[in-house]
């Protein structure tokens, strides 16, 4: 399906958008790929590493539909990652994550709908699901704005994926704990015993490639994943490093949870199990007051959430072998031996 065709990716120089990069520059699979952002440096970095006339760079924010509409021109598929992402920043500055998170994603489906782009993928986090922080309510939102603007579209396809934390994403836990270790300084942990899910980037890759293979309007995707405690985690990195840094609890930071949830009760009564991954289709109701007051659901009481605290859970031997997959943690381990 991606054959001669053209992909943007907004937020194209994060994490995901690098992780793309990998999985499909060298391939056949698309004859251009956009990178959609607003950092030129980092822009800058890409295009010099990189070295590719199948990459294309547009400068832009999606807080500005002009800037976004001229980048989709002749776009077939977008995967749209642009986002305010830092829980702590979102929640000293709510409207800017506003701005970004929940704008920024309708000037993306608008001005995808006005190019007739065949796809649209908007990337979403588990802390959407019952959100308690800025960031996980702007992003619920998000998915709002999403699943209504799929529903009055032809041409174009909306859908959503929803997944964890990305192990040794930037600005998650892993890189903070190995750059501790490395100093030799104590691992800062909130609460040892915090659940996360846990899940690499490739896997964040193939759950937006399996969205936008099965995707109807207005679907959301989300992958099962195994989870563990922050706690075994820093054990886990301290005994493949030797580390022998101290652990120090410094308490819960702002809208942080104890654990995170994938698939609220409410999702998962209707949530169709696709084997690794489960589909929850759009509600798809219409302003009938009836059906929201008089009709309930006597499932949803019966019914769980799936979260990561009953999701499988993984100890420190486990995290270790998942670990050794991830290449900043290959590097590292190399740089020991060197």
């Amino acid at each position: 399906m991606f054959k001669n065709k053209t992909l943007l990716i907004t937020g194209g120089t994060g994490s995901f958008g690098n992780a793309v990069l990998n999985r499909f520059l060298h391939t056949d699979h698309f004859n251009e790929i956009r990178i959609f952002s607003r950092d030129e440096k980092k822009q800058d970095d890409m295009r010099n590493q990189l070295k590719n006339d199948k990459l294309k760079f547009y400068i832009g924010d999606v807080r500005d539909y002009s800037s976004v509409e001229r980048a989709l021109r002749g776009v077939d598929y977008v995967f749209h990652a642009a986002a305010l992402k830092q829980v702590p920043s979102c929640e000293f500055f709510p409207l800017e994550a506003t701005r970004t998170n929940v704008f920024g994603t309708q000037n993306v489906i608008d001005a995808a709908i006005f190019n007739k782009v065949k796809k649209v993928i908007c990337l979403s986090t588990d802390k959407a699901a019952y959100p308690i922080n800025a960031m996980g309510i702007s992003k619920a939102l998000m998915e709002k704005v999403a699943i209504a603007s799929s529903r009055n579209v032809k041409d174009t396809t909306v859908c959503l994926t929803r997944y964890g934390n990305v192990m040794a994403s930037r600005g998650s836990v892993i890189p903070l704990f190995l750059n501790q270790i490395k100093k030799r300084e104590n691992i800062t942990i909130t609460d040892p015993k915090m659940t996360r899910f846990l899940m690499s980037l490739e896997e964040a890759v193939e759950l937006v490639l399996f969205a936008f293979k099965h995707g109807k309007s207005g679907d959301l995707f989300v992958n099962k994943a195994p989870a563990g405690t922050i706690g075994d985690l820093a054990q886990a990195l301290k005994e493949m490093f030797n580390s022998d840094s101290l652990v120090k609890i410094i308490g819960t930071r702002h809208g942080e949870k104890l654990y995170e949830t994938l698939c609220t009760r409410e999702e998962m009564t209707k949530a169709e199990d696709m084997g690794n991954f489960y589909r929850i289709p759009a509600d798809n109701r219409d302003l009938n007051y009836a059906r929201y007051f008089s009709e309930g659901e006597e499932d949803i009481s019966k019914v769980e959430d799936y979260h990561s605290h009953n999701t499988e859970q993984f100890d420190v031997e486990d995290m270790k072998a998942l670990l050794h997959k991830l290449p900043l943690i290959q590097e590292e381990l190399g740089h020991l031996k060197e």
